[in-house]
């Protein structure tokens, strides 16, 4: 069992209701619980920032599907990514966008690197990496 400790924080009174507004929004029970939510994710966005620290990546990507060759062009870069492809889904959003989701595993830097290229591929419209990884251990 995890030993618990109480700390105080001092908070202006419009900022502490703007935060229980938005963590009740969120379905939270109570502030310690959103308070260590907020703390795990700032532990862990530092983690997976840049480095050979192993992440898990999910890079969208939203595309006109009429641009020349373009699904060829970031289905072969998926395949020479210097990181684990772990997973590519292709969804039809209407008659001409495509959104591309794809899950990727590897070194931060790598990470990065690859979600960066495919992003700035010609034709990409919006793209978007989204970084994690299982919670540090004491």
């Amino acid at each position: 069992m995890h030993h618990l400790s109480r700390f105080g924080v001092s908070l202006e009174n419009d900022l502490l209701e703007a935060f229980d507004k938005s963590i009740e929004g969120l379905g939270y029970e109570n502030r310690s619980e959103a308070i260590r939510d907020l703390i795990r994710d700032h532990l862990i966005q530092k983690k997976v920032g840049k480095g050979g620290e192993e992440v898990v990546g999910v890079i969208s990507l939203l595309y006109d599907h009429r641009t020349h060759h373009l699904s060829d062009v970031l289905a072969d870069m998926q395949h020479r990514a210097s990181v684990v492809v772990n997973a590519s889904l292709h969804i039809h959003l209407d008659a001409h966008n495509c959104l591309e989701v794809i899950v990727v595993r590897g070194g931060a830097d790598k990470v990065h690197e690859v979600a960066g290229k495919l992003i700035a591929t010609k034709g990409v419209q919006n793209g978007k990496l989204v970084t994690t990884t299982p919670e540090m251990k004491q």
